[in-house]
Order: structure tokens, then C-alpha cells, then sequence
């Protein structure tokens, strides 16, 4: 059986909604789940709920093999015994220690020889060497985190919970350190559990992503499937899907629909029958713009080339096109059909500058 987490638990406030949290994901070595959603949707106390900070007034939680609460059976495991790593929203690093001595604070277990190895280790990987006595008012923000997640990591937990990781940072920082910190989670190969409503730090950091709103988890999947494919109305909303309206499905061929909204006519993917009410989505970016009659598009890209290779997945169909470097479409069935694209056939490619994603090599 895979390893996995499973999260189901209520907990309820005075005055507010009762959150309500269903999560079961697969795990690897190296899965990151990201809570994402508005503020007071119930993320932070799902994390502390996960941490052992938080005791839900019903339900169960197990990590892997082990049950950190089961209220029905009165299981309740300590933070302590949880072995997580912990890192607060507002890093919550002792101000009267060094950077050695927050790094070095929950390792009262180890020897002082493997303490000291051990925090050498941790200013080595997040890059911290000459700060070693330094105090946290002498830190930049940046530094404060990579102390604060240094600390969190230093015992070798079995999973890393993370609570707004980066929004205590200002913006030109936050980007920096956005990139830097999805790096170490990578190279530490350690699960994590990440709380956002910044949809680009779920992008970044996510394998798994949970949706919540109004203290229920609405959708949980890959981000791809999450912010491209929303479950409902609501998980649209919340992860900034901007064209979302009514319509009802007028035909149904081979996993293509075609729907009607206010007498316009579109095609998408779904498998809804014939006559069902859904709702279309678009995501801004995904729509190319063109002079009516001109053949003038907002696409910034044309590239001219030819097709090499025609694969089916599934209704889709992914076209490989040489255009001076190998580039990948993916289209419906009818769309190669109607273009006749097929193996040696030219092409041209367009594609808008936002659709060009750039990492800094």
C-alpha cells in the first residue's frame, strides 16, 4: 500500500463557521501539499491541527503509518512525538540567540560535537556561513527565514510544515526567496505541508493542492487540474479563474462538448451528456486576441515550422512541431482533423508572451 496522508477532522470557534477538512493524498519523499485559499478559509488551522498545536473536536489524522489523532479511539500524539518541523508565519525566532543558538535549540538530543556538526550542516545548506552569531534584528528578512526554516529542519523531522512562508517579506524579496526555497525543499527530499493565498507561491511550491473556502476543503489535486480545471464555481473564484459563466451542453462527441452561452457557440473539453447545465471557465491568459477580418492576433509568438510527430492522449492529441527547436501542442481530435496536420505537414505555432514561462538559469 502507498504511503500516505490522510486528514479528516472538524473544528469549530465561537462565531465563526465550523471548518470542516477531508484531505487524502499520496506520498513521496518529496510531496509538497499546498493549503491554498482566502484568508479565515481554515488553512492555518488545519496546519496547527497537522502540528498537534490545534486539538479538533472530532475526526482522525495519520501520517503514513502512524495515527496522530483519532478522537472516537481518544489517540492524541504530542507535537512532540509528531516529529514535524514547524516554521510560524512570523518565524517566531528568539531574539536574545545567536543564529547558532535558534538553529541549535531543538537539538538538546544530540551530543555537543553532533550539535555543532549539525548546525554547521544547516548554515552550509541555507547559506547562512559568517552569521553564526549574529542576532535576528542584525538579519535581513530574507536571512530570518532561512533561520527560521534552518531551525525547523535541523532535528530531521519527518515532515515540514510551513505557515506563509514568505508573506512577512516584502515584494522584490519575496520573489527572490520564492525560488530559493522551493530549491531547498527539493534538495532536503522532505515531505512539507505549505499554507498560501498567494497563487503563485501554490504554483511554485505545489504537487498537491487543497483548496479551502469557508473552512471546507472544495478541491484537491495537481495544480494543473486545480487552477485549469476547477471543480465548481467557488474553487474558481478562489484561484482567479476570471470568465466564469452559464451554459448547457448542445453536443457531445468523443469527449468534446459543445456548449451554448447566450446564444454563442464554444467547444471544450467535458463529458457532460447532451442538454447539462455547466459552467464555463477561461482563464484570461489562455485566450488569444485578434483584429476582427486582419488576422491579426495579441499573440506575441509566431513561430513557423513542421510537424514531426502526431500522438494521441486520451481526447487530445499532442502535435510535435520543428521550429528550429522540438515544440509540443496539444489539440483536440477535431482540430487536427480540420487542420489536416499530420507528420510533414507545415504549421505555424502562436502563443502569447505570458504562456512563455522563463527560469533563471
Amino acid at each position: 500500500m502507498a504511503a500516505e496522508v490522510a486528514i479528516d477532522i472538524t473544528k469549530t470557534y465561537p462565531g465563526r463557521p465550523p471548518i470542516h477538512a477531508a484531505i487524502r493524498y499520496a506520498l513521496d519523499q518529496a510531496t509538497s501539499l499546498v493549503l491554498f485559499g482566502p484568508s479565515g478559509s481554515g488553512k492555518t488551522t488545519v496546519l496547527r491541527s497537522i502540528a498537534g498545536l490545534e486539538w479538533p473536536e472530532r475526526g482522525t489524522i495519520r501520517f503514513i503509518s502512524r495515527t496522530w489523532l483519532d478522537t472516537s479511539a481518544r489517540v492524541r500524539v504530542s507535537p512532540q512525538q509528531r516529529r514535524i518541523g514547524y516554521m510560524p508565519q512570523d518565524y517566531a525566532l528568539f531574539p536574545n540567540y545567536t543564529v547558532a543558538g535558534n538553529i541549535g535549540y531543538g537539538l538538546a538530543e544530540l551530543s555537543p560535537v553532533e550539535r555543532t556538526k549539525r548546525v554547521a550542516e544547516m548554515l552550509t545548506l541555507f547559506q547562512l556561513e559568517g552569521l553564526e552569531s549574529a542576532k535576528p534584528r542584525e538579519l535581513s528578512g530574507g536571512q530570518q527565514q532561512r533561520v527560521a526554516l534552518a531551525r525547523a529542519v535541523a532535528p530531521r523531522p519527518q515532515l515540514l510544515l510551513l505557515d506563509e512562508p514568505l508573506s512577512a517579506l516584502d515584494a522584490p524579496t519575496r520573489a527572490q526567496v520564492r525560488g530559493d526555497l522551493r530549491h531547498v525543499l527539493t534538495q532536503l527530499a522532505l515531505p512539507s505541508i505549505i499554507v498560501t493565498h498567494d497563487w503563485t507561491e501554490a504554483l511554485t511550491f505545489g504537487d498537491v493542492i487543497a483548496v479551502m473556502g469557508t473552512g471546507n476543503v472544495l478541491h484537491v489535486g495537481s495544480p494543473q487540474d486545480v487552477f485549469s480545471r476547477p471543480k465548481n464555481a467557488e474553487v474558481a473564484q478562489i484561484v482567479g479563474v476570471e470568465t466564469v459563466v452559464e451554459g448547457s451542453v448542445s453536443e457531445q462527441r468523443n469527449g468534446l462538448a459543445t456548449v451554448r452561452v447566450n446564444g454563442t457557440t464554444l467547444r471544450g473539453l467535458g463529458t457532460d451528456p447532451v442538454g447539462a447545465p455547466v459552467l464555463v471557465c477561461i482563464r484570461a491568459e489562455d485566450v488569444v486576441l485578434e483584429q476582427a477580418g486582419s488576422g491579426m492576433t495579441s499573440a506575441r509568438n509566431h513561430l513557423v515550422g513542421t510537424v514531426t510527430a502526431v500522438t494521441p492522449q486520451g481526447v487530445m492529441v499532442q502535435v510535435t512541431i520543428d521550429c528550429g527547436f522540438p515544440l509540443a501542442a496539444l489539440v483536440t481530435r477535431g482540430a487536427l482533423e480540420e487542420l489536416a496536420l499530420r507528420v510533414g505537414s507545415p504549421v505555424t505555432a502562436a502563443m502569447k508572451a505570458g504562456a512563455v514561462h522563463l527560469i533563471s538559469r
